[in-house]
């Protein structure tokens, strides 16, 4: 007698590829991998791939934020308002307070 003749039901469950992606991004997906080129057991080039994929919420509640200190992904308009702008916009003005006060006649 087959499966299906008596009557037992195989469920099939069907995943989409947004509802894949959306997992990930909720959950996160960590590759890590070494590459080790040898010759002559002498190791002469290592490669190691760490990679991480998942939202930026997430990416935030795990404590991971570069991005918003990088230099090359931050406005560079004069209006940055992350930390190191900040920093950097004050430290541009007490350079020209401290140049006004060296020139002559003060």
């Amino acid at each position: 007698m087959s499966m299906q003749g008596r009557g037992i039901a195989v469920p099939r469950e069907t995943t989409t590829l947004a509802d894949l992606l959306d997992r990930v991004l909720d959950k996160g997906l960590v590759v890590a991998g070494d590459i080790s080129v040898s010759l002559a057991n002498v190791e002469l080039l290592t490669i190691r791939i760490r990679l991480l994929v998942c939202s930026i919420d997430k990416a935030e509640q795990i404590g991971l934020n570069w991005w918003r200190y990088d230099a090359s992904l931050t406005k560079g308009d004069g209006n940055d308002q992350t930390a190191i702008g900040r920093l950097e916009k004050r430290i541009a003005e007490l350079e020209r307070e401290l140049d006004r006060s060296r020139k002559p006649g003060r």
